[in-house]
């Protein structure tokens, strides 16, 4: 059968499926033409860029399809973006839409495109990340962190804030930009640790070293940031030699379970995730050892909503596994009755939970839409492939806390004493201005 009339009834029987389903949104196919016809140039739209992309979906119906074709363009969206395509998405589903077609005619235009080459690129093929080895070792965590972490410097510039603070920002009012947010987000956190001049902090997995350079520079304690990435390392040694921090903040290259010494407080801001729920008891562990008695500890962390039993949340959903396979590779998300179950069973004693879930997709979103202001200068720095794969995935995470499919939330506890905790009587100095 001849390219031109597999078009021709795939075209049909797109038509009929936007008619039935009464889409607020438009398609353009491989050879330049709209459905509906005619459709203004500067409407929503999908776009399928070849025949071999039917192909592809038709065989392997499921998000690593979609993500190929995604990253490589063969499936864009045309003025507009993830975001809009979601809020104009259909109430009817798609089985729904399946028995209102004619089945004979539907079979016999799929079947068309069945045996079709499935085309190329599909670039994320060899990217694994769901392999990746979960067993808490320093090799392990240190590929792992490399992966997503040492993209590069300069393409996590170009959507994060001045201070680069890549974990959820503390909106004070909705209207905020993301740089005021992230300020108000590091003294929050000073905050809840009380904080006060002369103390030893930890941020255990400090990232571009952030908060380590706020608390000393706000509050007066002497920081330690320690991360496996080695370019977040270097930025955050030249921004504490920059802002003559030597002497009080230091950044250190190692897997947290090789720290010594004890500290006054330590914080966790975003690394959790990745430690994996086998490691979890190494992970509380260390934290308490490094821990002065009474000390404070902030635990900021993703967490999925419980589930039934252990069973079912043992579970993941197509999207979660995507998420490990191209973006955290290593990562799994516990949820909100583990944590605190650990840190009790740790020597912990917790005080405060705080939910921060629409101020992630409040983040989320914002750096999704620097990176698409600065779509062209990222695809320069890193290729298309891996721009594209960012922007869904920023897209995707803003989507799923704004939907309440996650959560994140701020945990403060301390290392367990007999008698008072020392903290005050309300919680109202959090909030003073």
């Amino acid at each position: 059968m001849s390219a031109q009339s597999r078009l021709a009834a795939f075209r049909h029987l797109l038509t009929q499926a936007h008619e039935r389903l009464d889409l607020a949104f438009g398609f353009q196919l491989w050879d330049g033409s709209t459905i509906p016809e005619n459709l203004p140039q500067d409407s929503l739209m999908i776009r399928l860029a070849d025949e071999a992309m039917v192909a592809a979906l038709l065989r392997k119906p499921n998000i690593d399809t979609l993500a190929n074709l995604w990253v490589s363009a063969r499936l864009d969206i045309l003025n507009g973006s993830i975001f809009d395509l979601a809020a104009r998405r259909p109430a009817v589903r798609t089985k729904a839409l399946l028995h209102s077609l004619d089945r004979k005619e539907l079979i016999t235009t799929l079947l068309r495109f069945l045996f079709l080459s499935r085309g190329g690129p599909f670039p994320l093929e060899q990217v694994r990340g769901d392999k990746a080895s979960k067993d808490g070792s320093e090799e392990a965590n240190r590929e792992n962190v490399h992966y997503h972490y040492d993209v590069s410097n300069d393409f996590y510039a170009l959507f994060l804030d001045p201070e680069m603070v890549y974990t959820c920002a503390y909106f004070r009012d909705w209207n905020n930009d993301i740089a005021t947010a992230q300020q108000d987000k590091l003294h929050m956190i000073c905050r809840k640790l009380r904080l006060k001049p002369g103390e030893r902090l930890l941020d255990v997995g400090c990232g571009w070293g952030a908060l380590v350079c706020h608390a000393a520079r706000h509050y007066g304690v002497h920081a330690t940031g320690v991360t496996l990435s080695s370019e977040q390392a270097e930025l955050a040694r030249t921004k504490i030699k920059r802002l003559g921090l030597e002497g009080r903040v230091e950044i250190l290259l190692q897997d947290y379970t090789k720290m010594q010494g004890q500290f006054d407080k330590v914080s966790s801001i975003g690394m959790f995730e990745q430690v994996g729920i086998a490691n979890h008891h190494m992970y509380f562990s260390s934290v308490n050892r490094l821990l002065r008695p009474g000390g404070l500890y902030l635990h900021h962390t993703i967490a999925r909503p419980a589930k039934r039993d252990d069973k079912a949340f043992a579970k993941h959903a197509k999207e979660y596994a995507a998420l490990t396979r191209y973006i955290f590779p290593g990562g799994e998300l516990d949820h909100l009755g583990m944590s605190i179950g650990n840190l009790q069973r740790h020597g912990f004693e917790v005080h405060d939970v705080e939910a921060w879930r629409e101020h992630y997709a409040r983040t989320c979103r914002l750096w999704h839409d620097k990176l698409v202001e600065n779509q062209a200068t990222a695809e320069a720095v890193i290729g298309s492939v891996k721009t594209r794969l960012w922007l869904a995935y920023l897209a995707g995470c803003s989507l799923a806390f704004q939907r309440n499919t996650v959560g994140i939330f701020q945990t403060l506890a301390s290392k367990r004493v007999k008698g008072p905790s020392e903290l005050p009587p309300t919680r109202a100095d959090l909030y003073a201005d």
